[in-house]
This record gives C-alpha cells, sequence and structure tokens, in this order.
C-alpha cells in the first residue's frame, strides 16, 4: 500500500530519504505507476459529502409545510372523507417528488460547472512535462509551481530559487512567506512570487488542507435576490395565516365542524404558501448557470448571476479581452546589441520556452537561428512578477562565462540601466513615438558577471483590437453598460486602442488619481468622481484595480471587474461581478465570480444578457406567486365570510396545487424579455403591480360566483366546480401576463415547455369538470365555454392594468411610491457584495 507521510515526517527527512521512501525520484512517475498509486491512495481531493438520497427524499415529509398537508390527512381520516385522504396524500407525494426532482437537477448541474472548474496541475511524468487534473497527483509525483498556482497538494519543495506563498488561509498569517528548497508547501495555498519544483508528500484527506479542512469554511451569504423573495415569503405566509385566523373564528362561531373546518383551514394555507419557492429558484438559477457554461462562461457562484444583471460598468483588462492577445514584433530600436538578431536572443534568452505566455513565445519565435539557444546553459530563472515587472535568466556560454540576461517594461529596464542623457533621452522618444502608433515596447538588457546592466536595445509588439471588441462595445453601451479600459501599458498605447475601440480617450494615468496606499483604500468622492468620467485607466498595477473598484461602488456603480493575475484577486473578489479572463491563474478564478473558458468581451456581454433573462424569470414568478395567492385567499375567505358557503372544496384546493405547480417547474426554460439596461429588484414596483393584480383576480372572482349563483342559479356543489374550473384556467393565463412587460400577445413568446405544459393542465382541469369520476359535481360543456370566454375576457384587463402599473411607476421615476412599501422594512438596494 502506497504510504502518504505527514508534514512533520517529510520536513525530517533528506531530499534522498524522502525519494526512498516514496519510492521516487527526481525524473518523477511514469504514467503506469501514477495510475497504480491513484487505485490504491484514491483521489487527490477531499471526500465529498453526497447526503443519502433516501434522506433527501424523506426530508421532504419533514417541515411545517408538510406536516399541515399530512395532519390534513389525517382528518381526512378521522372524518372518514377517504377520496379526500387519498387526493391529500397523492398531494404530498407529488410534493416530496417534484422538490426531490428540482434539488436533484440542481445538484447535478452545480456538479457539471464544478467539474469544468477543476483545477490543473504541472507534473513531470514519463520525463516530460505534463499538464493534469489536480485530483489526479499522487504521492511521490514531482509538481512545478509557479505565480498564480493554487498548490495541489503538501510538497517538499526540491529545486527552484524560492516562492512566495499566501498561507492565510491555513494558517492565519497576513503576509506571504518565502519558502526555499527544504521547505514544505501546503495544499490550498497560493504562490505569490516565483517558481519552484516539490516532491508530493501527501494527496487529499491526508495533507495538512485536508486534516484542518473541517476547521475552515466557506460561509454562503444570502444573495439579495433570495432576501427579497423571502421577504415576498414572509409576507404571503403572514397573509394566508391572518386570512385563515379571521376565516376560522367567523365560521366556528356560526356552529362549522371543526375536525373539517380545521382540515380546510390547513390545506388553504398549504395552497397559499409558496412552498415550491425555493425550488422553483433554485432550478432557475441553475439552468441559467448551465446555459451561461454553453456560452463559455462558467458560474462559481449562483448568485453572481443576479449581480450581473445588474451591473452598469465593466472594467475590462485590455490585451486578451479587448486586444487579440496574438503579438507579432515590429521594428528594434537598437542600443549595445549589434543587430536585431542579437536583441531577440538576448530577449529569448530571458524567456520560458516550454510556457504559453504570449510574449514569451512572441519573442522565442523571432530567432531566425533557433539552434542559438542550444549554445547557452540555464543556471536561474527568475519568471515575471507584477511587482518586478521583468524576467532575468543567469546563464553560461558554450566556454562557460557567466551572464545575465532581463527583459520587462520598459521604463523598468531602463531604470536598471546607466543610460547617457541621449541615451535615456533617445529611449523615451522612441517609447512614447511606438505607443502613441498602438505598440507595446519591451526593453532588453544584458550584464556581464561584476558589471553593469546594459541595455540591448527595445522590441517593439503589436496586439491588434479584436474584430468584434468595437461591435460588442457598442452593443454593451446598448445594453446600458458602460465599458472602461484597464492596462498596464502608458497612456499614449492606451489611448490609441481605446479610440480605435470607440472607447474614447479620455485616460487616466493611475498615479495622479491614487497618490497614496490610503486614497486606494479608501478613495474619496474626488478620486471617484475622476475615475467615474474616465473612459480608461492606465500603468495599472493591480492593487490600483482594487482602488478603482471602491470608488465606482462609492458612486452606486454595480461594478465588473475582469483579471488574471494572482495579485487580481481582491479586486476581483472586491467587485460585484469578479471576472476570471481566459487563461487566468488558478488565484484569480478562485476568487471570480464568473470564468471565462474563451477570451473576448462579447463572451461577458452575452454572460450579462443571459443573467438579465435569468432574472426576469425570477421576478416574473415572484409576482406570480404573490397574485395568485391573493387571488385565492381573499376571495375564499371573503366569499365565506358574506355567503356563509365554501366557495370551493378541500378536494379542489389540492386539485388546483397539481395543475398550477406543473407548468410553474418549466419556468426556468421560458423565454424571456430582454431589458436594454440593468435591472434591480424592484420591491415596491413588483409589491404595487402584483397587489393590483391579484385585487383584480378576486374582483373577476367574484364576478363569476354571483354569475353562478344569481343568474344562473346553480346549487352550491356546482358554483364550487364553476369556481374551480375558472381559477384553474385564471391561473396559468395570469403568468402569461407576468412574464413580460409588454402587452402578453406580443413577442418574447412562451417557450415550448410553458405554453404546453400550462395547455395540458388546463386541458386536464377542463375535461375534469366534465368527467369528474363522481369525484365533484360535473358541469355542461356550455358552462366550460363561458368560463374559458369569461376568463380570456379578463385576462386582457390584467394586461392592460398591468401596463398601465408599469407606466405610472415609471413615470413617476424616483417618487417614492409606498403602496405596501411599509410591509418591506428593509428596501433592497443594489447587489454590493461589500
Amino acid at each position: 500500500m502506497m504510504e502518504q507521510l505527514s508534514i512533520d515526517d517529510a520536513k525530517k527527512m533528506s531530499e534522498e530519504e524522502l525519494f526512498r521512501k516514496l519510492n521516487t525520484s527526481s525524473e518523477g512517475l511514469s504514467s503506469e505507476e501514477a495510475g497504480k498509486r491513484l487505485a490504491q491512495v484514491g483521489p487527490n481531493a477531499l471526500p465529498d459529502k453526497h447526503k443519502s438520497i433516501i434522506l433527501i427524499f424523506l426530508g421532504y415529509f419533514w417541515g411545517p409545510i408538510p406536516w399541515m398537508i399530512e395532519i390534513a390527512a389525517i382528518l381526512s381520516l378521522v372524518v372518514k372523507h377517504w377520496t379526500d385522504f387519498f387526493v391529500i396524500f397523492t398531494l404530498l407525494l407529488f410534493n416530496a417528488g417534484i422538490g426531490f426532482w428540482q434539488e436533484m437537477k440542481a445538484s447535478n448541474a452545480l456538479d457539471a460547472l464544478k467539474a469544468q472548474l477543476a483545477l490543473k496541475a504541472k507534473v513531470l511524468r514519463d520525463a516530460t512535462w505534463q499538464e493534469i487534473d489536480a485530483r489526479d497527483i499522487v504521492p511521490g509525483e514531482i509538481v512545478r509551481i509557479k505565480i498564480g498556482d493554487i498548490i495541489p497538494a503538501d510538497m517538499k519543495l526540491i529545486d527552484g530559487d524560492y516562492v512566495s506563498v499566501d498561507q492565510a488561509a491555513l494558517t492565519g498569517e497576513s503576509l506571504p512567506v518565502n519558502k526555499k528548497a527544504g521547505d514544505i508547501a501546503y495544499s490550498g495555498t497560493i504562490v505569490k512570487q516565483g517558481q519552484m519544483t516539490g516532491v508530493v508528500s501527501a494527496t487529499g484527506a491526508n495533507t495538512y488542507f485536508g486534516k484542518t479542512a473541517g476547521l475552515v469554511s466557506k460561509a454562503g451569504a444570502t444573495s439579495h435576490f433570495q432576501k427579497a423573495v423571502i421577504h415576498i415569503g414572509d409576507y404571503l405566509i403572514y397573509l394566508s395565516l391572518g386570512l385563515v385566523a379571521i376565516l376560522f373564528i367567523v365560521q366556528l362561531s356560526r356552529g362549522d365542524n371543526l375536525l373539517l373546518l380545521i382540515q380546510f383551514a390547513l390545506i388553504l394555507t398549504v395552497a397559499s404558501i409558496p412552498v415550491a419557492m425555493p425550488a422553483v429558484l433554485s432550478v432557475t438559477m441553475a439552468v441559467g448557470a448551465l446555459a451561461l457554461s454553453k456560452e463559455k462562461v462558467i458560474v462559481s457562484r449562483l448568485e453572481a448571476i443576479e449581480e450581473a444583471a445588474g451591473m452598469d460598468i465593466l472594467c475590462s483588462d485590455k490585451t486578451g479581452t479587448l486586444t487579440q492577445n496574438k503579438l507579432t514584433l515590429g521594428t528594434s530600436v537598437l542600443f549595445q546589441a549589434k543587430d536585431e538578431q542579437e536583441l531577440i536572443l538576448d530577449g529569448a534568452l530571458s524567456s520560458e520556452t516550454d510556457t504559453h505566455d504570449a510574449i514569451d513565445t512572441t519573442v522565442v519565435a523571432g530567432i531566425k537561428d533557433k539552434k542559438a539557444l542550444s549554445a547557452y546553459t540555464l543556471k536561474k530563472y527568475i519568471p515575471f512578477d507584477p511587482v518586478r515587472k521583468r524576467t532575468e535568466a543567469i546563464l553560461t556560454d558554450t566556454n562557460g562565462k557567466e551572464f545575465s540576461v532581463t527583459k520587462g517594461a520598459t521604463q523598468v529596464i531602463m531604470d536598471l540601466c546607466k543610460l547617457s542623457d541621449d541615451d535615456q533621452k533617445r529611449a523615451n522618444e522612441e517609447v512614447e513615438k511606438f505607443a502613441s502608433e498602438g505598440y507595446k515596447t519591451l526593453g532588453v538588457a544584458r550584464k556581464e558577471t561584476g558589471g553593469d546592466w546594459k541595455l540591448s536595445g527595445i522590441l517593439t509588439l503589436s496586439d491588434p483590437p479584436r474584430e468584434d471588441s468595437a461591435s460588442t462595445i457598442a452593443q454593451a453601451a446598448e445594453q446600458g453598460i458602460q465599458v472602461k479600459m484597464v492596462t498596464g501599458d502608458n497612456v499614449s498605447i492606451a489611448r490609441e486602442i481605446s479610440g480605435q475601440l470607440g472607447l474614447g480617450t479620455q485616460i487616466q494615468k493611475v498615479d495622479d488619481i491614487f497618490r497614496s496606499d490610503d486614497d486606494i483604500k479608501h478613495p474619496g468622492k474626488q478620486i471617484a468622481k475622476k475615475i467615474e468620467v474616465a473612459d480608461g485607466f492606465a500603468e495599472v498595477f493591480p492593487e490600483h484595480k482594487y482602488g478603482i473598484v471602491k470608488a465606482l461602488q462609492s458612486e452606486d456603480h454595480i461594478t465588473g471587474m475582469t483579471g488574471d493575475g494572482v495579485n487580481d484577486a481582491p479586486a476581483l473578489k472586491q467587485a460585484d461581478i469578479g471576472i476570471a479572463v481566459s487563461g487566468a491563474t488558478d488565484a484569480a478564478r478562485a476568487a471570480a465570480d464568473l470564468i471565462l473558458t474563451m477570451p473576448g468581451l462579447s463572451v461577458i456581454i452575452n454572460a450579462v444578457a443571459e443573467a438579465r433573462k435569468i432574472f426576469e424569470r425570477m421576478n416574473s414568478y415572484a409576482m406570480y406567486r404573490i397574485i395568485e395567492t391573493i387571488r385565492i385567499m381573499f376571495f375564499v375567505v371573503l366569499a365565506m365570510i358574506f355567503y356563509n358557503f365554501y366557495p370551493i372544496t378541500a378536494l379542489m384546493i389540492i386539485l388546483l396545487a397539481f395543475f398550477n405547480d406543473i407548468p410553474i417547474m418549466t419556468i426556468a426554460y421560458d423565454n424571456t424579455f430582454l431589458s436594454k439596461k440593468p435591472v434591480k429588484w424592484d420591491m415596491k414596483k413588483v409589491m404595487s403591480i402584483s397587489t393590483v393584480l391579484g385585487l383584480i383576480g378576486v374582483l373577476e372572482t367574484f364576478g363569476i360566483l354571483i354569475i353562478a349563483r344569481d343568474y344562473l342559479k346553480m346549487g352550491t356543489a356546482q358554483i364550487q366546480t364553476f369556481i374551480f374550473l375558472k381559477l384553474a384556467v385564471a391561473g396559468h393565463l395570469t403568468l402569461f401576463v407576468t412574464r413580460t412587460k409588454k402587452p402578453f400577445l406580443k413577442s418574447p413568446h412562451p417557450a415550448p415547455s410553458l405554453l404546453w405544459s400550462a395547455v395540458f393542465t388546463k386541458v386536464l382541469a377542463t375535461l375534469f369538470v366534465v368527467y369528474p369520476l363522481g369525484l365533484i359535481t360535473p358541469i355542461s360543456w356550455t358552462d366550460v365555454a363561458f368560463i374559458w370566454a369569461y376568463c380570456i375576457f379578463w385576462i386582457f384587463v390584467e394586461d392592460q392594468a398591468k401596463l398601465a402599473m408599469y407606466r405610472h411607476l415609471e413615470h413617476r421615476g424616483g417618487k417614492k411610491h409606498d403602496l405596501f412599501f411599509s410591509i418591506i422594512k428593509n428596501p433592497i438596494h443594489p447587489y454590493h457584495k461589500h
């Protein structure tokens, strides 16, 4: 059996002892051996705490709502209403089945998303470096870690200069810890600087992280929309219970049978409370997240869908998002280098050849004679990091002579070299000239042992805008989203690219905005206004991104921020919507809400459009639930108080729940209106429109009751059937009204799944009232035709009322309209996470 080592054991052992104990070497494992070890020790992951499917299902029979249904069923047995008992018991099974099915659907969707977020790791197998899923790492593996990586397993570092590791999540240390060969790097910590290799000593639950995972918890904050829905749910519950209490007291005083009254009250309460609301919302968001994954956007936090729907400012990286990230070498500027190829060689020697870095790949590709690189031996390599802004390599030539080369941000390389005044002036002029033409410049320098850095020259790189960027930016503007460019390049390059893209040329140098660290952490009103009016920002460091987000949020903007590096993580966490771009580091992906698997701005804008559609689906469902509760509860209670008879039976209420719940579950797939501006949860508007439409529903139901009782002279049993069909037909017609802010007959038309499920249940309800199988009193086809015509007439009335309410509320704009506003004591504000 493959042994896994504790941290203490791995610390005590020398490199040779560790290799012996783990039966490995510096050459790594073979694929065959790795496969054997994986079968022995299992995947490099914490055990999934999956709850038993049976326990999940049984959980749907436990809780306040199931208890109410169960009590109603028992009371049916007591009074020997066998039909009621079987139907109520079926409702209990139906609710449990629907809830269970929805939970499984949401869970499977989330599992699919998690699979796409799997971490990767670089390992030495079969004597070659390979990228594999981190969960497939085994003890004895040789792994390379670099800046931005989340360390995939406990390992002892064996080769490389150093790595700076953020261990805050495990140890609470606020500052990164420098580690060198012989030190232990812990699973789950983040590499902030440097690059090293290590041998894996423990994986999965045997790692330090695995053993302390119970102490490290990730709180799942309730989202703003969920809070709003909880407010609605509470309101409907209190309203239902209050009306049922009034009904109970009135009917009890009239001498109604106590057991029958309790049974009816329980069933009426269950039908009025939004039992399916959590399931509908979970599935709507999970299905939406799966749809986004097909658009190359992975959602790491479902609530981010709501926040993306409200985003009005997007701060986008230039390289790879607005531009093609397909660099080509342009004209070079020579200083100490004899010719262009010598300059490119110095640049290539300070590059990594086995990397996907766009700059390194472009520079190495510029060498005409590829054999030239093999004449040098690399002794030490220091990779690029956002603070030093340069790479460095120490090499020896064929004669054993040692020298160093470096490349990086031109100003950083110029400062490293002791340039004469003339060279300094010339270099600055060249950089400014190329920048004004949209070229990025790269300084290259060389140093002999014991000597000073000498500027070899300046390489120029062009990265043209993506073909779709300008049109996507225009599309974003139409949708109410302002795009601001963020780049580390200088102002001239930023202004040129920004102008080409149609973003504007008001580019701010961040050093002119943030004068101190305190300005970044606590941007004042003046700084916020400067950032708000700027079209973009140049010479940006990762910490500046954090300040930009904070400033925009202080002005009540829902802000998105893109990033790819480890140091972008704070800004991505602070942003309302943190977006890790394609190719981002593990650390950036872990901090982000949305993770792109394809480059380009269009991916983000399409994701926002999809998020707004998802929001509208949830919004229309919330309105529908309020309307239905008001319609049924007020009508039943008032009809019993004024007419002293049950306008609908307990059995009919149960059947209504059946007929209503089936189509509602398809709302997650509905076609919906796409708002041309950011959408925010407006509780006052929802409550106002829902209340008006709900009261219209009460009025129209009383109308048909009066017609059946006073004009058609029906008996009580027939009236109940009449009312049942009216409520069944009108219910989903109302859903078609609430699902769009336009006239309901206009596009977007309902999705086939929603339309046909509604048609199917309405046909069933219609057939049931004509051929009721002895369960209720039947009515004629003539009565059915009248009810359908009556409902269709009133749906147009409701639609006109809805349009009038939207016009009225939008006309009043920011004016405070307080209809039902007092119900919601804590108004829902924009979606800032912090």
